[in-house]
């Protein structure tokens, strides 16, 4: 199970925020450059995405609304029931995390590349995806504000506006730009997909450099993080298996299940960080701690189970080779 180079760059952003983290005028130029990246990654994701493929995936109604509930319901609920480990497992700024991990976006790329390993519907996948990412710019921000409250850093009905500001006004802008730019994009996908990656990291570092200016590391000890992976095992195990037969009972084909468990069981880092920064504030590096752990923890497990089912009898075809795996791999890492 090979380690996402992507988490390696996270993880020495990381501690490149605990050596040299921002202060002063480099904090406040770390925060304008963090807040124009995020603008810019949602702008990206407005103008990759077509319409058509969107309108034309709204026939699989069913299958998209499964993921939906999967992402959006059925997530939290488990989020919510993890309140009782609250202080014996998990301190409260980790649970806190831990709920906003499970009201995040569902992912796009990994998604897709382990939907086509497995031999699912691929298309579904992209739409699923998609419209998880589209759904979520909105729907996050209300349940944080449900559920979180004002635990959230300080969430408020000026976070809702400065989140639509951020994610949902660029984000449009590259849907409406998307019939000029597009050919653009489609043409330059592996360098802006180096810029897409590059703005997380931005984002992280500003996000860890206030956490070490403010001392709030100091608040989480090994065995809590321990305890915090032990639980999102449970959790990423508790989904895959809702998602494999609970699409079963509900009468989706091998194809469509596929695309259900690997759609309905994951969380997106690209658009969960740049939420975080909205929403928490000086908080965020705790609040996107349990979603960095549970993005390679969902990419390892994923990784496997798409092999495996690429091997399923029921499998059409020739099991996905080495080839398909490298040409999928390679989108699997920031979404």
């Amino acid at each position: 199970m090979p380690v996402d180079p992507y988490i390696v760059l996270l993880l020495g952003t990381v501690g490149l925020a605990a050596l040299f983290p921002a202060h002063g005028t480099g904090a406040d130029v770390a925060s304008g450059a963090s807040t124009a990246a995020i603008a810019f990654l949602f702008f990206l994701y407005g103008a990759r995405l077509s319409t058509r493929e969107a309108m034309d995936g709204l026939r699989h109604w069913r299958l998209h609304l499964t993921v939906l509930a999967c992402t959006f319901l059925v997530f939290p609920v488990l989020g919510l029931a993890a309140r009782g480990l609250v202080p014996v497992v998990l301190t409260q700024p980790l649970y806190q995390g831990l709920l906003f991990l499970t009201l995040v976006p569902s992912t796009i790329q990994s998604s897709i590349a382990f939907t086509s390993i497995a031999r699912g519907n691929v298309p579904a996948a992209i739409c699923a995806g998609s419209f998880s990412s589209l759904v979520g710019i909105l729907v996050t921000p209300l349940l944080a504000a449900v559920l979180l409250g004002g635990s959230g850093g300080g969430f408020s009905a000026d976070s809702l506006v400065k989140i639509v500001l951020q994610l949902l006004v660029p984000f449009l802008a590259g849907q409406v730009l998307r019939r000029w730019i597009g050919g653009f994009v489609a043409r330059h996908k592996k360098v802006l997909g180096l810029v897409d990656r590059g703005s997380i990291l931005l984002v992280v570092y500003t996000a860890f450099s206030e956490g070490m200016t403010r001392g709030i590391w100091h608040q989480v000890s090994p065995a809590r993080l321990g305890a915090l992976l032990g639980v999102e095992a449970v959790l990423l195990a508790v989904m895959l298996g809702l998602t494999w037969y609970g699409g079963r009972m509900l009468g989706f084909p091998r194809e469509d299940r596929i695309a259900i468990q690997f759609a309905g069981s994951k969380k997106s880092l690209a658009s969960g960080l740049p939420m975080a920064s909205v929403l928490f504030g000086a908080h965020a590096s705790l609040a996107v701690l349990p979603l960095m752990l549970f993005h390679q923890m969902q990419l390892m497990v994923c990784a496997v189970i798409a092999k495996r089912r690429a091997r399923d009898p029921e499998a059409a075809g020739e099991p996905a080779g080495p080839a398909a795996a490298s040409r999928t791999a390679a989108g699997t890492g920031s979404r």
